[in-house]
């Protein structure tokens, strides 16, 4: 028997057995055999240590005195397999195995942490080319074109194969799966927020032979490699950080910048707080790692930086992230960052950090989140990072993981020595800035400011007066910001002990035409104080609702049947929604896509759309519906449905 990259090519693995009564142990070997008058019924047995990939199967029959001859039995592809206790990804719970490798459909968690939103994608694993093209991205990557059969040598091994999956979904080293896209500018492609699921992508980059595929970002990458490594065996799920932190130099703090009239301003550096960012998690053992480590484990398929000479992230074990051990393979100290480092806001007086407005050390790493298992709902798996924060088991692992991530740089740093000391400055007032209702793009929004005189070091209890500046601009997905949309000022005299409340109105003429496609805003507010010249900052970022579609079936769904679908969609906007398409998926009732042109959606009108679909397989199914138009790109919505067999009562 032979394997490879294709039963063609010779390469990996060669076995050869002999038929047995019973099974000999982890070795290759056929045994249970039955012999009847035209043919043989075999159970093949593989080692836990094969290498996953495409065999030819052959038996060859001695006719005695040396002779034999061999005949072509048929092919076979050989996946890691979750259910064997001796595979490396052995995970001993159906219920979590039908969630983490069976389920084909799924959700990403978008938006804000206080505002978070279920995006659903088709993972679409089982679909029948899915398979092949997951060998082609193994066959495409850089570590196989230069040694063929060292790689396919090492396709045994899941901590390797998940490397070179990570590298391969992105295309920035090598001809991967997606090419990445930051800049709002997708006329060359489709915009990230466009994409319903995997199997698009990856029909389209096969069909184009291994040409990346325009566009993905975070939540695009990640949900590829879900599909990829679910199809390979692997159980893998998606996990959303918010405010992830992307720290290149490795200090732990994430420095951001506003001037005294609370405008947030660019900086030439490349750490960045994204409002969220979106990885996998893969369950294995980590032979290559002390005792202790095994489990889920972070890959990062966006690429944010490299990892021995390629852009690719992880394995990173959840349990040293956890316990501060920054130490240990692969690309912790980045992943532990992403979800710890400290976040340091300055004010900017004639181009200089003068001030230190807030030194933050729980507003990175907010509410871990994935789909909660046999649920539609979200899971918070925060706690499985970190510690809670400000407990002191937290700040000792933070403190730990300092020391070995500047040791390389200097024995100490003068921010580490702040930590130790015991923090910043008190303030004499308190402010909040709070929503007075859901936001809805499209509508005027309500804020109201609640300002409390508490005591401080330098006036204890006496009266203070307060000029607030506030400033709202459109947030970007990687953390910067547009030049301002809105501008307002409050002047204010606070009594000590009195609390005052203030409202402010943000009309949606400020902001129509200046938010981006995701729809959040930063309104910022620093408070001068007039006698001491002191600053303080409020912060509240926004992410605005866009219309909600509903999803109903009119009958039971059956195998072949006609299953009729109607999708309702009210613009309860202001303006109207311009070129609106429509797209359908779901894997089992749709194939490939069903994408319709929709027109124009009046302001106050309703959109009723009824189609017919025919699902093709049975079991739980869930429909992905996309509208997008000019003004909002991304109204989803989805239904789960569950399809009986052909002719089940």
């Amino acid at each position: 028997m032979d394997q490879g990259p294709k039963p063609s090519e010779l390469l990996g693995t060669r076995a050869t057995f002999f038929l047995t009564r019973v099974r000999p142990g982890n070795v290759w070997s056929a045994s249970d055999f039955t012999i009847d008058s035209n043919s043989l019924h075999v159970s093949l047995f593989t080692p836990a240590n094969a290498v996953i990939g495409h065999y030819i199967l052959k038996i060859e029959i001695s006719q005695g005195q040396g002779h034999s001859v061999t005949y072509p039995l048929g092919t076979f592809i050989l996946l890691f397999n979750p259910w064997s206790p001796e595979d490396d990804v052995y995970l001993p719970s159906e219920i979590l195995l039908q969630e983490y490798v069976m389920q084909d459909y799924g959700f990403v968690y978008k938006g804000h942490e206080r505002f978070i939103t279920s995006w659903p994608w088709n993972y679409g694993q089982f679909e029948e080319d899915i398979i092949d093209i997951c060998f082609e991205i193994l066959n495409k990557s850089l570590h196989y074109l230069k040694n063929p059969a060292k790689d396919c040598s090492q396709r045994n091994d899941v901590v390797y194969v998940c490397r070179v999956v990570s590298a391969m979904i992105n295309s920035n080293d090598d001809n991967g799966v997606l090419q990445g896209n930051w800049s709002e500018d997708y006329s060359e492609g489709v915009s990230p927020l466009e994409w319903n699921g995997s199997v698009a992508i990856l029909r389209q980059w096969s069909a184009r032979g291994g040409q990346p595929v325009k566009y993905g970002q975070c939540w695009v990458f990640a949900s590829v490699m879900c599909t990829v490594m679910r199809c390979l065996g692997v159980p893998t799920r998606v996990v959303s950080n918010f405010r992830s932190a992307h720290n290149v130099d490795r200090n732990l703090t994430i420095d951001t910048y506003y001037d005294r009239n609370a405008e947030m301003l660019s900086t030439q550096k490349r750490d960045k707080i994204w409002n969220f960012h979106v990885w996998n998690e893969c369950w294995m053992i980590r032979k290559d790692l002390p005792p202790g480590y095994n489990g889920w484990q972070v890959l990062d398929p966006t690429p944010q930086q490299t990892s021995s000479g390629l852009f690719c992230c992880g394995p990173a074990s959840v349990k040293a992230i956890r316990e501060g051990d920054v130490h240990l393979a692969y690309d912790t100290p980045f992943v532990y960052a992403e979800v710890n480092a400290d976040e340091v806001i300055w004010l900017l007086r004639d181009g200089q950090a003068q001030e230190i407005l807030a030194h933050n050390t729980s507003s990175i790493g907010k509410e871990i989140s994935t789909k909660m298992v046999g649920s539609d709902q979200h899971q918070s798996i925060t706690s499985s990072y970190k510690y809670p924060e400000g407990s002191p088991e937290e700040r000792a692992v933070f403190m730990k993981a300092s020391r070995k991530m500047l040791a390389p740089q200097r024995a100490s740093s003068p921010f580490l020595d702040l930590l130790e000391s015991g923090g910043l400055r008190d303030e004499p007032a308190q402010l909040q800035l709070h929503l007075a209702r859901i936001p809805e793009w499209g509508q005027d929004l309500q804020l109201l400011l609640r300002i409390r005189r508490v005591p401080d070091s330098t006036h204890p209890q006496g009266p203070i007066g307060l000029v607030v500046r506030f400033c709202a601009q459109a947030l970007l997905h990687g953390g910067g910001t547009r030049k301002p949309l809105w501008r307002h000022t409050v002047r204010v005299n606070l009594d000590f002990g009195k609390e005052t409340q203030w409202p402010l109105l943000l009309p949606y003429s400020n902001y129509r035409s200046k938010l981006t496609d995701e729809k959040l805003i930063r309104v910022s507010g620093i408070a001068e104080v007039e006698e001491t010249g002191r600053s303080m900052l409020v912060l509240k970022d926004i992410s605005l609702e866009p219309p909600h579609l509903s999803i109903e079936v009119s009958e039971r769904a059956e195998v072949g049947k006609a299953l009729r679908v109607h999708v309702t969609l009210t613009n309860t906007l202001l303006v109207a929604l311009s070129s609106c398409t429509m797209v359908l998926e779901g894997s089992g009732l749709v194939n490939g896509q069903i994408t319709k042109d929709l027109g124009t959606l009046v302001a106050g009108h309703t959109l009723q759309i009824q189609l017919d679909l025919y699902p093709t397989k049975a079991g739980p199914r869930q429909l992905q519906v996309l509208i997008s138009s000019n003004e909002v790109k991304e109204i989803k919505g989805y239904k789960d449905i569950f399809v009986t067999a052909a002719g089940a009562p």
